[in-house]
């Protein structure tokens, strides 16, 4: 006997949304995409982080230290270079128009033009940025206000200490 097909069965087939693709994060290399916020609290972490280390090293080790800390500050650079390029490709342009990094502040381009939405020659988007790199991302605003508050009220702060103390003097 013949069985007959259900009309009121569930499909059979795969029906089922296709999830995003998304790009590994490859701090060390020339190809692939990073994004503005990753690119902000990676750049402004790594030259932190590098300039705590190697500042500890040369001072622990004297010209010694102060060589290794050329050598670091030049693997920096390459890093900065690398990372840029992948920059570059995000906005689906060649990683050469990362040579305008050692152009002072022109190199903020690379903060404020946004990435292609979705895939472009250079491939998948980005993965969603974690909340780490979006703090790292918000907190430039604030070091940058810190950096000029500072740069302001301590020769100020001096000067009223210096005038303290010639009060104190008389």
């Amino acid at each position: 006997m013949a069985t007959a097909a259900n009309p009121y069965r569930a499909p059979a087939a795969a029906v089922a949304d296709t999830a995003e693709e998304f790009q590994d994060v490859r701090l060390f290399a020339v190809s692939g995409r990073i994004g503005r916020a990753r690119y902000i609290a990676y750049t402004l972490g790594l030259s932190l982080l590098f300039g705590l280390v190697l500042g500890v090293l040369t001072a622990m080790l004297g010209s010694f230290g102060a060589i290794l800390a050329i050598i670091g500050y030049i693997g920096l650079f390459v890093l900065m270079f690398m990372l840029t390029i992948q920059r570059a490709h995000d906005f689906d342009t060649t990683g050469w128009l990362s040579i305008l990094m050692l152009v002072p502040l022109v190199n903020f381009i690379f903060w404020f033009i946004p990435g292609t939405d979705g895939e472009n020659r250079w491939g998948a988007k980005t993965p969603p940025n974690g909340v780490l790199v979006l703090i790292g991302a918000w907190a430039v605003p604030f070091i940058f206000i810190l950096g000029v508050v500072a740069a302001v009220a301590l020769p100020a702060y001096q000067g009223y200490a210096k005038k303290a103390q010639q009060m104190q003097t008389k």
